[in-house]
Order: structure tokens, then C-alpha cells, then sequence
């Protein structure tokens, strides 16, 4: 289960809005969505959460470039919505690089021809999971202007993130009639 909302600055304070992803497919996608709620180009933030497992904000300021930050990028591996937000910037690879399997390294022990070797395919599954770490990732500073240090946005859980970053915004009450 996954709940998303647009938390947009006005002048009269921040407006929020219950916001589908289904038709978002890029991170450039996500940013777009978030400057339509703000015609004045005021900061708008993309606030996502998966059932207590991560949280994601990004972070859009007019026309620059998104911010990003994933409280576990292991967990928002899994899930299509984090993988929108897991560039290869965020996780430090080189853009566009393959993750696949190197050629010259696979192991032909006649399995090839279709037959099944589980074994590897879990071990494959894992060392693509390790590629990507179970801990915070991207700008942790993405909210320290808006009253939220690094330090607190690192300890903050799953399950109640997204409640506490609306509430230290001044903006509780407005993300509660989208939720």
C-alpha cells in the first residue's frame, strides 16, 4: 500500500494534494507533476511512503533539478514507485551503466539449454540486492531550510515520517485531508 502526496509553498502557507502515480514513469515525470501544483514555481515536495517499510521526498524548487531522499533504498528497490527515484546518480553509478551479468565471467556449465539451476539465480538475486544498500540514500539535507536537520531526517521510521516532516512544516492538518 502506498500513499503520495503534493505538499506545495504559498503565500499562505503549504496546500497539499492526494496525488496518483500510476501514470508517472520518470523522475522527470515526478518533477512535472510537482511544478503544476505550484504555478508561482514555489517549493513543492513529493512525500511517498510504502506500509512502513521507506519513504521517499523530492524536493522540486521552480525549474531546478529534483532533490531526492530514500530512507532505505533496498526496500524502494523493491517497489516500482522507489524505483523512480533510485537514479544511478543517487546511488553512485556511473549513468547508464549495465548491471547485467559481465559475459566473459559467466559460468556455461551446460545450463543454458533451459535447465533450471535455482542456486545461482538466488545467489544473482542477492548480489543485485547487495548492489543497492539497506540504509538512507540521496540529499539529506533536502528539508534543513524547512526545519528538518539531516540528523532528524535519518531517525525518523517509516511509519511515521511523512506525519512528523508535515508536522514540523506546519502542515499536518492540510496532509490529513488528503490522507
Amino acid at each position: 500500500m502506498y500513499f503520495a502526496a503534493l505538499l506545495a509553498r504559498t503565500e499562505d502557507g503549504w496546500e497539499a494534494s492526494d496525488t496518483e502515480l500510476d501514470d508517472v514513469e520518470t523522475l522527470s515525470d515526478l518533477a512535472d507533476l510537482a511544478r503544476e501544483a505550484s504555478p508561482e514555481e514555489d517549493t513543492v515536495l513529493v512525500l511517498i511512503e510504502q506500509e512502513d517499510a521507506w519513504f521517499g521526498v523530492v524536493r522540486v524548487d521552480g525549474e531546478d533539478d529534483p532533490r531526492i531522499y530514500v530512507s532505505d533504498a533496498a526496500a524502494a528497490a523493491r517497489s516500482a514507485y522507489g524505483e523512480l527515484l533510485l537514479t544511478d546518480e543517487l546511488l553512485g553509478r556511473e549513468p547508464g551503466a549495465d548491471d547485467g551479468p559481465d559475459l566473459d565471467s559467466l559460468d556455461l556449465d551446460g545450463t543454458e539449454d533451459g535447465e533450471s539451476d535455482e542456486d545461482d539465480e538466488d545467489e544473482a538475486d542477492g548480489a543485485a540486492a547487495d548492489a543497492v544498500p539497506h540504509s538512507p540514500v540521496g540529499d539529506g539535507e533536502i528539508l534543513d531550510d524547512l526545519g528538518i536537520s539531516q540528523k532528524e531526517l535519518r531517525t525518523l521510521e517509516a511509519d511515521d515520517a511523512l506525519g512528523t516532516i508535515a508536522e514540523a512544516l506546519g502542515a499536518s492538518e492540510v496532509l490529513e485531508t488528503v490522507r
